[in-house]
This record gives C-alpha cells, structure tokens and sequence, in this order.
C-alpha cells in the first residue's frame, strides 16, 4: 500500500433512490416500496473503496471482507441517500471504516465495514481475463 492513508481520511457516494434499489428478492419480488438494506450497504462499501482506491499499489486490491449495519430509517424512489465512511484502523491487511448513511430526513444507518488487502494475483482464476489497473478501477 502507498504511504499516506491515515485513520480520519473520508469519502462519501450520494445517489437519488431508484427503483432497482428498492426491498425485491428473486424468489418473493418487491417486498415493499423503500430502500433495501443491501443498497445502503452497497452504498456504504463503495464509500470506503473510495478511501483505499488512491493507496492501492498495482499489484494489490481490496475485497469486502464484513459488514456490521443497523438501518435505522426509511427513504423512498426519489430521496437521496448520501453513504460516508471514515477510516478508523488499520490492522495489519484489515482496513476497519466506520459507515454512515443519511437522507433528507437525518440518519437512515450506521456500523462499521472490514476490507482485506490482497495481492490481485490472489483474487484470480487462470481463465479470467487481466484485471483492470488502479486507474481504470478509479473511472
């Protein structure tokens, strides 16, 4: 990992609620009209990529690794949802996040997100295509 990246650094992802990030599950269909869990955890782990992604060396990603969130609060087709995450620890190859999520009407959710810190060669298959360099994984 490039030197720099330090507990406090932040990044955030806001997006406008749409209707793929609505509560549906392949068996059950729409489960109700408002923002699934799993969108704003989507949303909370892109916040922390985005905090590591400059640190990264060629040779290294990151992967999810786990996710502790409490959704507090609704948010519906229309609402925008602003995902942030702060650094807290760096523990060996764990990056540890706190991760909050908050719409127009305040909190909507909080916890934390672990990434783990690989060599890329280990996240691949012999067939799988090249991976995308650390500029076209920022793009």
């Amino acid at each position: 990992m490039k030197p720099g990246l330090r507990p406090g650094a932040e990044a955030s992802i806001t997006v406008t609620v749409t209707p793929d990030m609505l509560a549906t599950f392949e068996e059950l269909g729409a489960v109700h009209p408002l923002y699934a869990t799993w969108s704003m955890v989507r949303h909370m782990e892109l916040a922390c990529r985005k905090i590591i992604l400059p640190y990264l060396e060629p040779d290294e990603d990151a992967v999810g690794h786990s996710i502790s969130v409490t959704h507090l609060g609704p948010s519906r087709v229309g609402d925008r949802v602003t995902a942030r995450a702060r650094l807290l620890e760096i523990r060996g190859n764990r990056i540890v996040c706190a991760v909050e999520a908050h719409n127009e009407n305040g909190k909507i959710g909080e916890g934390t997100q672990v990434q783990v810190l690989l060599p890329r060669g280990a996240l691949r298959q012999p067939s799988d295509p090249p991976p995308a360099t650390v500029e076209e994984r920022r793009r």
